[in-house]
């Protein structure tokens, strides 16, 4: 059924082109400006994909269970100090999809509970991605109309970003961490098992630091994200190039981008924008535009969420724009669809037998939708 969305998208978007209600130079301008993006977006998820076959996520994961000595408490850190630095490193998708299963794997072998768990990935796959322009795609779309290089969108974010996983930190533990939740009062420390393929390791690891270091130099995402991959590639095709398949090619999420770009400035050119305009105000509420970023990501989807608004936001009006970025991003935890991270997560929930009941999904995740947002935003106003 997603697939079926994802098509329909990319041909709602190509009929637009077509048929004039996207004037052809419109269409060209818009891909032109997201295909970087999605070099970018291809390259991590390669990377992503491949480290995860290298066992680096489940050495770590294993090494902070056996780390945490069955104390819940020191394990709850562990996992969220983990999950945030996936996010904001290597894209929220990586927390959501690959270290999901990773740690569901995990659980059944420390004997922990696994819903937790389970929470604690997709929670700070979406809250602990306002940090870098890479933790999050609507951070890379959003980049160029904001005007800020990397470190200067930190020096922005990190306030706000402290505030968020605080916050999320804060409900995990209230409703799915603590012992009257759990109901366990310890775990299991599992057995550690080297890895299979000690090079692989090395190569997936060493082209994981590359990705952080090029990032730190200022070199642009989608050249670090292919050099770090291209590392890692070249160790597979040496050591195990079976492995190496075109499904690691994440062309369901390039279909949708791409359709999003040609759909989004069509509606926008024929009344979307007047909307939004009315929907966020005239009067620069950072709050306002937060919480209709938020809203809307519920409703639709976090991606064409912010395309919408962000279309009618000035382009020097920064503290709106990084407002819509935190509705966005901390904003959809409430529905299932709100972010593709959040539908690939039920799917790999479902693929462990792990049953994530709905009712309290939904509640708990507005809870953390309207606190966390309204601390996340007031701490954007307060430091920025």
């Amino acid at each position: 059924m997603l697939d079926l969305i994802r098509i329909g998208l990319l041909v709602l978007g190509l009929v637009f082109s077509s048929t004039g209600l996207l004037p052809w130079e419109d269409a060209v301008e818009s891909l032109n400006g997201v295909g970087p993006l999605l070099i970018f977006l291809v390259a991590i998820i390669v990377l992503a994909e491949l480290t995860k076959e290298a066992q680096v996520f489940d050495a770590i994961a294993a090494r902070m269970a056996v780390f945490g000595r069955g104390n819940y408490a020191a394990l709850f850190f562990l996992c969220a100090a983990f999950a945030s630095f996936v996010t904001i490193f290597l894209n929220l998708d990586t927390t959501a999809v690959l270290l999901t299963p990773v740690m569901l794997a995990l659980a059944p072998k420390a004997r922990i509970a696994a819903l937790p768990l389970a929470m604690t990935t997709i929670w700070l796959a979406n809250t602990a991605s306002l940090l870098l322009p890479v933790s999050n795609l609507t951070n890379l779309l959003g980049m160029e109309k904001i005007g800020l290089d990397a470190q200067e969108f930190a020096a922005r974010m990190w306030a706000p970003q402290i505030a968020s996983i605080a916050v999320t930190m804060a409900f995990l533990w209230a409703f799915y961490w603590r012992r009257g939740e759990r109901r366990d009062l310890r775990y299991t420390p599992p057995v550690l098992e080297p890895v299979a393929d000690r090079v692989l390791f090395a190569a997936a690891s060493g082209g994981c630091l590359l990705f952080i270091a090029m990032l730190l130099l200022k070199a642009h995402v989608a050249v670090a994200a292919t050099a770090a991959a291209a590392i890692v590639v070249g160790a597979f095709l040496l050591r195990a190039r079976k492995r190496l398949t075109w499904g690691l090619i994440p062309w369901q999420l390039v279909i949708f981008v791409t359709g999003l770009f040609l759909v989004v400035p069509t509606l926008s050119a024929h009344g979307l924008s007047t909307l939004m305009t009315w929907m966020i105000g005239t009067e620069g509420d950072p709050y306002r535009t937060a919480a209709v970023g938020a809203g809307l990501s519920n409703v639709i989807n976090n991606l064409p969420a912010f395309q919408a608004v962000a279309a009618v936001i000035p382009a020097g009006d920064q503290d709106r724009l990084l407002a819509l970025l935190a509705g966005t991003n901390v904003g959809p935890v409430v529905t299932p669809w709100a972010s593709l991270a959040t539908l690939l997560w039920f799917e790999s929930c479902r693929r462990h037998e792990v049953k994530v009941p709905m009712r309290r999904f939904l509640l708990t995740g507005a809870g953390l939708a309207v606190v966390g947002l309204a601390t996340t935003v007031w701490a954007l106003v307060a430091f920025g």
